[in-house]
């Protein structure tokens, strides 16, 4: 844990590698302090069709799931973490989005096979 989702336009694609937004991401979150390295799950969807506001404006929204049981200043720490990790990038012309999620402890299964 945590699953983080990095979703972006795919108009950013000639601007940034997706490994470089997942290694950014990555390093927020190890930052964070709240997991070990190991254990943080980080992928992409890029976004070939979307709407912003009123345009198409480019973007990037990362939505870290995390189990239940992190307390509001932890899950505004990690946000934050995230946040910075992906402004250090300097990508102009972007906007850039973190949410933190909840899984359900009860509710969350896993199996490694």
């Amino acid at each position: 844990m945590p699953h983080c989702i990095i979703e972006y336009s795919n108009d950013l694609e000639g601007r940034i590698e997706p490994e470089i937004l997942i290694n950014a991401v990555h390093q927020g979150a190890v930052a964070s302090k709240l997991f070990k390295e190991s254990h943080i799950k980080t992928r992409t969807r890029s976004y070939e069709y979307y709407q912003t506001g009123t345009g198409d404006s480019a973007f990037i929204h990362v939505t870290a799931s995390i189990l239940s049981g992190r307390t509001l200043e932890q899950k505004k720490n990690l946000s934050n973490c995230i946040l910075m990790q992906l402004e250090k990038l300097a990508i102009s012309a972007v906007t850039i989005t973190v949410q933190i999620c909840d899984i359900e402890t009860e509710t969350y299964t896993k199996v490694v096979l």
